[in-house]
């Protein structure tokens, strides 16, 4: 299934379906992984119709030994050599809003934040 074309609600309902089918698949009561994650019944339903919390969902992840998926999800990005060596062993700290729809008025030519 592809998210691309998906509202974000669409998406949230889809992974909370998919969810539900991981605790299915392991024999598992809402009321259950509520206790082990410290949820009450109704925290956990929200998880499961897209509507929960990022923290949350992230514990439900891990009693449901699928921790891994949290990499797959968001996966790290890393620099270059070449991007490091222009960094010179800085971290950027923000960024420059010259991309995408937001911070189009900002300056093209002002320098990073650094």
């Amino acid at each position: 299934m592809k998210f691309e074309p998906m509202t974000d609600k669409s998406i949230a309902q889809e992974i909370g379906r998919r969810i539900e089918q991981m605790r299915l698949e392991q024999n598992l009561t809402q009321q259950q992984l509520a206790d082990q994650i410290g949820l009450s019944r109704l925290s956990y339903r929200k998880l499961e119709q897209g509507a929960g919390k990022l923290e949350n969902f992230i514990a439900l992840l891990r009693v449901l030994g699928r921790i891994d998926l949290v990499e797959d999800f968001v996966p790290q990005t890393v620099f270059s050599p070449i991007q490091q060596l222009k960094l010179k062993g800085r971290q950027r700290r923000r960024a420059t809003g010259t991309h995408g729809s937001r911070g189009t008025d900002a300056d093209p030519d002002a320098e990073l934040d650094w």
